[in-house]
């Protein structure tokens, strides 16, 4: 019997920014968040800060060269907008291979990659989750 991963909680929400200055700045200066400093993830191209809450947290992205995912997200939505949502797994492999039986499309090679806080991240293919683009980060 196929046994089906589990989601631990939100981890972030993810919002695709033209200026991260200018967003960090709103979340800083007007919301009154705790606010990361700026973080390049070149093999993911993209910068990211994040926005610290209790409990998650709101990742903002700005592209970060020719080839950044974030760009092309921008293209379409130039106003910027959420782009994806992240949650937490207890087994990111033992995911990964209940999703691929299931039929769920994984993004790239299906390997996981390092993300932004230094754990193993897979993002799920948004034709298969609803229209949503979802990251899955070991908890």
């Amino acid at each position: 019997m196929l046994e089906l991963m589990t989601l631990d909680r939100l981890n972030h929400v993810a919002i695709a920014t033209a200026d991260l200055a200018k967003a960090s700045a709103f979340y800083r200066d007007v919301l009154g968040a705790s606010v990361s400093a700026p973080q390049a993830m070149p093999e993911h191209g993209v910068t990211t800060v994040f926005v610290n809450l209790p409990g998650s947290k709101v990742e903002l992205l700005e592209p970060l060269g020719e080839n950044s995912p974030i760009a092309g997200f921008l293209k379409a939505k130039p106003e910027g907008g959420i782009h994806h949502l992240c949650y937490e797994v207890p087994d990111i492999l033992a995911a990964r291979d209940s999703l691929k039986v299931q039929g769920i499309r994984i993004l790239g090679d299906g390997e996981p990659k390092t993300g932004a806080h230094g754990k193993p991240v897979l993002f799920l293919h948004p034709k298969d989750c609803g229209g949503v683009l979802i990251e899955l980060e070991q908890a």
